[in-house]
């Protein structure tokens, strides 16, 4: 090897993305090789931060695609992803809709306590999952940072947060859905339409029949639902949960601004 021939490039990773570099190398500023033909995209995944959870990558300054080829000496800067996140949504689509892994059970069933269209599967493996995601165009959200390496995902989200009100935060914070409280199962996802208390007596108990009068029945599987005993803590998710949703999308409106005067 040539003496005095530079034969590395720098890579700044933005402070969000340090929790998935190796302990070793968990420092904003990392000197790594450069072969020259390896893509932007590869390099920064051999750092240990997937592609979807990289944002703007720029080169001496200019903005640059993944695929780019960067050179020796290069000084690469890789940020965050913008949040709220922009997803592509289909025509009639308000809200994205997303596809939990089997760890994320208790966090989809808040989701669709608040309205968003969330499967879940507690028995599919990461190929079927996948595949769901991207015939559905379902956002993946998982914990699983190989999962999200795969190439032929479309869209994918690394969920922070090992507490479900830390992951609802996080999701809630990084996409600010679009939100329908109380129009959707919790068990199966499907969607909740009103039915008259008549309908419905005959799989209430008598304690139940008395003390409501407001039912709503899935149309999937036919799982009844009222304001019951846990009510309460519910209504507090649902009013956090659009709070949250409102700061997330005031800050973007923020951002915005600056950069229409700028």
């Amino acid at each position: 090897m040539l003496s005095g021939v530079e034969t590395e490039m720098t890579v700044r990773v933005a402070d969000e993305l340090l929790m998935f570099l190796p302990a070793t190398r968990r420092e904003t500023v990392n000197r790594v090789p450069c072969d020259g033909t390896s893509t932007l995209g590869h390099v920064v995944e051999s750092l240990g931060v997937p592609l979807p959870e990289a944002g703007p990558m720029t080169i001496g300054g200019a903005r640059v695609e993944p695929s780019t080829r960067p050179h020796a000496g290069d000084e690469v800067r890789v940020e965050a992803v913008p949040r709220p996140q922009p997803v592509p949504l289909e025509p009639g689509q308000d809200a994205p809709r997303f596809l939990l892994d089997v760890h994320l059970g208790t966090l989809a069933r808040r989701m669709r306590l608040l309205g968003l269209d969330a499967a879940y599967h507690n028995d599919m493996d990461d190929p079927a999952l996948v595949v769901q995601a991207n015939a559905e165009h379902r956002v993946l959200l998982t914990q699983d940072r190989g999962l999200l390496r795969r190439r032929a995902l479309w869209f994918g989200a690394y969920v922070r947060g090992s507490r479900p009100d830390d992951q609802l935060r996080d999701l809630l914070d990084r996409f600010a859905p679009v939100l329908h409280p109380w129009t959707r199962c919790t068990a199966c996802n499907g969607e909740l339409v009103p039915v008259d208390k008549d309908e419905v007596e005959g799989a209430l108990e008598a304690g139940t029949r008395r003390s409501y009068d407001v039912y709503g029945r899935c149309a999937d599987c036919g799982q009844v639902y009222w304001r019951g005993a846990h009510g309460d803590h519910l209504e507090e998710i649902v009013r956090e949960s659009m709070r949250l949703v409102e700061v997330a999308r005031g800050r973007s409106g923020s951002r915005a601004a600056v950069t229409e005067r700028g």
